[in-house]
């Protein structure tokens, strides 16, 4: 009913920069929030940042000052600019929203949508 998909993951030096995007389509009457967690081997999936719809942005401490979250509520659309990137960045990057959907012509209802992911790494 709703799909999240990003692109522009890939490899990158230390220190160089990537752009991610995930645009939603489906049959979405509004988002709340949206954002970016990542999970490398081995590890849980943890927040790397997320915004609300009147654009408040929440960082982890590990990326505070380097990733800049943003997001098109006209377009269902959220990007994730990385700088300064370090080997400790590399992890599969998934999307989130917190979606309205249309139920019935009338009534909506919530749910929380993830993309199937992307692979960012950071190596030399």
């Amino acid at each position: 009913q709703v799909q999240l998909v990003e692109s522009g993951g890939g490899l990158v030096q230390p220190g160089g920069s990537l752009r991610l995007s995930c645009a939603a389509s489906g049959n979405i009457y509004s988002i709340n929030a949206m954002g970016w967690y990542r999970q490398a081997p081995g590890k849980e999936r943890d927040l790397v940042a997320t915004i609300s719809s009147g654009g408040s942005q929440i960082y982890s401490d590990s990326v505070k000052g380097r990733f800049t979250i943003s997001r098109d509520n006209a377009e269902n659309t959220v990007w994730l600019q990385m700088n300064s990137l370090k080997p400790e960045d590399t992890a599969v990057y998934y999307c989130y929203g917190d979606v309205m959907t249309w139920l019935t012509d009338l009534e909506v209802r919530g749910g929380e949508y993830w993309g199937k992911g992307t692979l960012v790494t950071v190596s030399s």
